[in-house]
């Protein structure tokens, strides 16, 4: 699973982690001290994108914004991406935010 998402154009590194954080498993750029705190960083933004999700949808009253799909946070030059508990970091330059998305997507079901 991991494989197949680091093989995208632009993803430099992928991890899973567990639902309190721990990290699983990951590949790429990012040494395995990294590998663990991307997927601690991702846990705890996944957090914080759960409670501001569950927020706007009582204060707006529409539904469908929970559960949260996924998250992103685009830097400079690379994006973190986010669906359930795998993340990964993309160059910005190569990668297609649309593609690792719906890829993520699909991976977190197996």
């Amino acid at each position: 699973m991991l494989r197949r998402l680091l093989a995208l154009d632009g993803v430099l590194a992928v991890c899973r982690f567990r639902d309190d954080g721990a990290f699983v498993e990951g590949l790429g750029l990012l040494d395995e001290e990294g590998l663990r705190r991307l997927a601690r960083f991702a846990h705890d933004y996944k957090r914080m994108v759960q409670g501001n999700a569950d927020q706007l949808s009582m204060f707006t009253g529409m539904p469908g914004w929970t559960p949260p799909g996924g998250w992103i946070v685009r830097g400079r030059a690379s994006s973190a991406c986010s669906v359930a508990n795998l993340v990964c970091i993309v160059d910005n330059a190569e990668a297609n935010l649309a593609e690792v998305m719906d890829a993520l997507a699909e991976a977190a079901r197996w």
